[in-house]
């Protein structure tokens, strides 16, 4: 059995109203987990570390806020950007724009860890 190399995206965004974006897993291998995140207006990811990787999105549609640190700096992201938390490094979103904001991320390797801050 062969693992699949190219995956629709589309089918793992998840929308909800509850106030929490959904964290649907794409694909996970030791290497790297790549996920979906559909983030509608009023929601966010909390500032948050990977102690031992990296995080990279590609934002696929909408704008957003991406924190920088955990003192609330923020810099706008949009549709077509590249986003690099590199190891350690703060980070999150909030989407204040009424469309949303959809995006893969993918953290490598896989044994990243995840710290809330």
């Amino acid at each position: 059995m062969t693992t699949p190399r190219i995956l629709n995206s589309i089918a793992f965004f998840q929308p909800t109203d509850d106030g929490e974006p959904i964290r649907s897993v794409v694909t996970q291998s030791k290497d790297a987990v790549v996920v979906a995140w559909y983030i509608q207006q009023g929601q966010q990811i909390p500032l948050h570390v990977h102690p031992q990787g990296q995080d990279t999105w590609t934002v696929l549609t909408g704008k957003g806020h991406y924190y920088l640190d955990n003192n609330g700096t923020t810099k706008p992201i949009m549709a077509g950007d590249v986003v690099v938390a590199h190891t350690g490094e703060v980070h999150g979103v909030f989407n204040d724009n009424p469309e949303p904001l959809a995006f893969i991320s993918v953290v490598s390797p896989a044994d990243a860890g995840y710290q809330p801050i």
